[in-house]
């Protein structure tokens, strides 16, 4: 595996950093290592053996090769590379905030641990980072959704059957099902708040089942056609054929809210798949031909910014800008207030085949990540500096499926 940045002492600084970060956090290791949380301090929330606990986050990407298999681990903070057991010919990848999973033409999802990840306890975070390595493999087709929490990850089947898998095994190396489940068409079902939420017909029922697959209750709203979905701190949000439905959770009761598309919305225009930084409350989604939308969870409104066809979308939340790869390889910049350009950049090397998986934005506070499968490389952009491009990461293969891990 060949690696090369073309930012001078960024590996330098990204050690230094390291260290700094190491030596402040609580719970972490002192110079000699340990295996697990010291014995005097109580056990960190979210802690599992042989990891350590940082005073931020400690994003990675995992990336693979359609073709080949090869599949990688990228430390975007000390920018070493961690190749993982070839899965096959990958035909999709999914991440649930420490894990991706790797669907392979064989009908089997390969499994990797990120190696990083953060524990969300509202008015507090905890990080933490351990090696990056596979996990196994599961004999399962590709899964369309895959979504976790604390407790359990589903993976939604292109057939509609979910699969329950135990997080806490997860966390220990193991690959461990509790349950099972079933969705309409085109829906995936999502852990949220120690529940489930399951799409289960065409006419827009949404259960709310136990993790363990067994249904409880059935929220009053309805989401018909269910597709696209993101878990964000102000709920769970489902894309409907009308809209949207924001699921909240209060006193051990679920609500649906629904935010409906402005008058005249087609269905060539409705949002399939969100994107967003964790923590973010606005999502960003393809509108078909037209451009992008955003979704304004805190405002319950949707803005379409008429960008054109676009290969992917992103932003890191209210007030930051609106990221748009367009069909031509251009990265735009949009003001999120009003929607208006700002800035524009060529990045791609040449424009994905048609038949070649899309490039996507994954989006931190400060930076984005863009892959360019063509050029073997994944871009770094400060999208604060008109898209300058911070890093290239320069790989010996293509990356044409990217997930971040550690947020």
């Amino acid at each position: 595996m060949v690696i090369s940045s073309r930012t001078t002492g960024a590996i330098t600084a990204a050690i230094a950093a390291t260290a700094l970060l190491a030596g402040c956090a609580g719970g972490g290791d002192d110079e000699g290592g340990t295996d697990a949380a010291p014995a005097d301090e109580a056990t960190p929330h979210g802690y599992v053996e042989g990891a350590e606990e940082t005073a931020g986050t400690q994003p990675r990407l995992v990336l693979a090769e359609s073709a080949t298999g090869r599949a990688a681990v990228l430390d975007l903070t000390t920018e070493d590379v961690v190749e993982i057991e070839n899965a096959g010919e990958v035909t999709g990848m999914h991440q649930d905030g420490r894990f991706a999973y790797l669907a392979s033409a064989g009908e089997e999802v390969h499994v990797v641990d990120g190696g990083s990840w953060t524990v969300d306890h509202g008015d507090h975070v905890h990080h933490y980072r351990a090696p990056a390595h596979g996990l196994g493999s599961l004999p399962v087709g590709g899964p369309t959704g895959v979504h976790g929490d604390a407790s359990v990850t589903a993976l939604t089947l292109d057939d509609g059957s979910v699969h329950l898998l135990d997080r806490a095994a997860l966390d220990d190396g193991r690959l461990e099902e509790t349950g099972t489940a079933a969705v309409s068409a085109g829906a995936a079902a999502v852990p949220f708040e120690g529940g489930l939420l399951v799409p289960t017909a065409e006419d827009g029922t949404v259960e709310i089942r136990d993790q363990d697959g067994g249904a409880t209750t059935t929220l009053e709203e309805r989401c018909e056609d269910a597709r696209g979905q993101a878990v964000t701190r102000r709920g769970a949000v489902l894309g409907c054929a009308d809209g949207a439905l924001l699921v909240t959770h209060e006193d051990g009761t679920f609500d649906g809210v629904e935010i409906p598309y402005p008058d005249g919305t087609g269905d060539a225009a409705r949002a399939t798949a969100f994107t967003h930084r964790p923590g973010s409350d606005i999502l960003a989604a393809r509108a078909g031909d037209a451009g992008v939308w955003t979704l304004d969870l805190a405002e319950r409104t949707w803005r379409l910014v008429e960008t054109g066809p676009a290969l992917a979308a992103s932003t890191a939340g209210d007030g930051a800008t609106l990221l748009v790869l367009t069909e031509d390889g251009v990265l735009h910049a949009h003001d999120s207030a009003d929607g208006s350009r700002t800035a524009s950049a060529p990045l791609l090397s040449s424009p994905p085949q048609d038949d070649a998986p899309a490039p996507v934005i994954e989006t931190d506070t400060t930076r984005a990540y863009v892959n360019d499968p063509a050029a073997r490389t994944v871009y770094e952009i400060d999208y604060n500096d008109d898209l300058r491009v911070a890093r290239a990461f320069e790989l010996d293969f293509a990356p044409d499926h990217m997930v971040e891990t550690g947020r």
